[in-house]
């Protein structure tokens, strides 16, 4: 991974390269070695999902879970103050802000409700603490350059829809030339937050769970890095989840349409909204494994070298089946226009669909349903059938609608696997069927060994 120094990067650490002072360690270490100009991190492993619990308890007047929420909180990231032998100077700033937290949490036990605003400001705060104490890890190690800690919150700018802002591109962009020129061409490596930003009036926001890797190709676009390394506890994208399929291979490449398909039908690595910015500024991404940093890791690039007629293969769990049908869609045109109305009044994404003459089926989550007044809008146009506990089947590749035979060659490798819905032609990098549950697993087991050798 050929690195001059005219080479901008944004390196992203996700929490379990946060996990303690030896995966910190690990991470500064790689920090240093790839001459990173910035660096984004997670909160430390498991803290997200504790101050997340904290704005579930509070408001139930659950005091003592709270307190016991807090001290978990503390002490995991005094566990890591007492392993690096941290200054006074630092066990104080993180004390300040574990008292934030405490602060927040009482506020919410005191109003016993949880605004969005408070939301953002409290998990927010696993990112301010993690970074705090990375940043003296990785002064500690790096030899070339100074280190800094960089509030993030001054650059990436976002609107005011907390727990799911979007950002503001213009802003940020013109906030990063303002503030990050050290970073860029200078001396100074920065450590900062991801999954934070704020608004135009300086409040903290969130951009939603999956939001670190997004800010951090946030931060890159707006740069105008050349490369975003995303550094997770798996070596790089695997053709598919190696905990189904013990021979699934890691992948050297990819690229950013098939990437994101299999982000988007189910592969755990990256979020799919993380490639957009990287896409749009012709940023290369790198995945590799902060366990293993010798790995080779995988490259999500414009065009790859191969383009293999299967690249990899994902399930999406918790799928919905949901069929409807009424005689009157039969040469009737505004049916569609009606059904895809009601499931944008109520935000909900469908993942695939079909139609016949008289019928629709298509996929959701099954979280979409818990919503029971979708249906009660739908039942008023046609009669809906739900099937659930149905797992999407997706395999990604390349030309996969101009492959003669290909449909044959899936159906034979699944041979006795009952398949309830097909979906091809949408995308050419694309096929994906519905399975019950249970025989997800074994279906895709038996493509793996069919197409990928």
């Amino acid at each position: 991974m050929g690195n001059e120094n005219s080479e901008i990067i944004v390196a992203k650490f996700g929490g379990s390269s946060m996990a303690n002072l030896e995966a910190m360690t690990r991470s500064a270490q790689i920090s240093a070695t790839k001459n990173a100009n910035m660096v984004i991190v997670s909160a430390v492993y498991g803290v997200t999902n504790l101050l997340v619990e904290i704005s579930k308890q509070a408001p139930l007047g659950e005091g003592e879970k709270v307190e016991a929420l807090v001290e978990e909180i503390a002490d995991k990231h005094n566990q890591i103050l007492i392993d690096m032998n941290a200054t006074e100077e630092l066990k104080e700033d993180v004390s300040e802000l574990l008292s934030e937290v405490n602060m927040i949490a009482n506020g919410m036990l005191l109003l016993r409700e949880c605004s969005d605003r408070a939301y953002d400001s409290l998990v927010s705060l696993g990112e301010r603490m993690s970074s705090l104490i990375f940043s003296q890890v990785l002064a500690g190690i790096h030899q070339k350059k100074n280190v800094e800690l960089f509030d993030i919150r001054q650059v990436l700018k976002t609107d005011d829809q907390f727990t799911k802002a979007s950002p503001d591109l213009v802003a940020t962009k013109e906030k990063a030339q303002q503030h990050l020129v050290n970073a860029k061409y200078g001396d100074v490596v920065y450590v900062s937050q991801g999954f934070m930003g704020s608004t135009s009036e300086g409040l903290t926001t969130t951009l939603g769970r999956g939001g670190s890797d997004y800010s951090a190709a946030l931060v890159a676009e707006a740069m105008g890095a050349d490369t975003l390394q995303i550094w997770t506890d798996v070596a790089g994208i695997a053709t598919t989840d190696p905990r189904i399929v013990k021979e699934a291979k890691l992948l050297n490449e990819i690229t950013f349409s098939e990437a994101a398909e299999l982000a988007t039908f189910g592969a755990k690595i990256l979020h799919p909204t993380t490639l957009t910015p990287a896409l749009r500024a012709g940023i290369k991404v790198f995945v590799g494994s902060s366990y293993e940093p010798d790995a080779p890791g995988t490259w999500i690039v414009d065009k790859t070298d191969s383009a293999p007629l299967i690249r990899a293969m994902a399930l999406r769990r918790e799928q919905s089946l949901v069929t409807l049908s009424t005689p009157k869609m039969l040469h009737a045109h505004g049916f569609l226009f009606e059904i895809f109305k009601i499931f944008n009044d109520f935000k909900v994404s469908i993942d695939s669909i079909t139609t016949s003459e008289i019928s629709v089926a298509l996929t959701l989550d099954d979280s979409a349903l818990l919503n029971k007044k979708i249906i009660s809008r739908l039942s008023e146009l046609c009669s809906v059938k739900v099937e659930t506990d149905l797992t999407l089947v997706s395999l990604i590749g390349n030309e996969i609608n101009h492959t003669p035979d290909i449909a044959k060659r899936i159906f034979n490798s699944v041979e006795g696997i009952n398949v309830r819905m097909i979906c091809l032609g949408a995308s050419k990098h694309n096929f994906c069927f519905l399975v019950d549950k249970n025989q997800a697993d074994s279906a895709i087991q038996k493509l793996h060994q069919e197409f990928i050798q």
